[in-house]
């Protein structure tokens, strides 16, 4: 496993248990700004690891399309971050 990959699954590990914190909170009947706070934190963690996946994403399969000169693989990347970003509006 590269070093990049390593210290994505080392973040969401550290989120993972960082939400399993939230429940917990909630669970113990803790101040709801006090959660808030907490559900922000894992929503801003969690958007830098899909950054850093979508920053791998154009590096090499993008790149990787572009490099290759075929016209359908290049159109099938563009349409898949096209489709990703439609999604992330909703």
């Amino acid at each position: 496993m590269s070093e990049t990959t390593q210290s994505k699954v080392n973040r969401l590990k550290r989120i993972a248990g960082q939400v399993r914190g939230v429940a917990q909170m909630i669970e113990d009947g803790r101040y709801c700004m006090d959660v808030l706070h907490q559900i922000q934190a894992a929503r801003s963690a969690l958007a830098k690891v899909e950054s850093a996946v979508l920053k791998d994403h154009a590096a090499s399969c993008v790149a990787a399309a572009i490099a290759s000169g075929d016209e359908a693989e290049q159109r099938e990347k563009f349409e898949e971050l096209v489709d990703l970003m439609e999604k992330s509006r909703k």
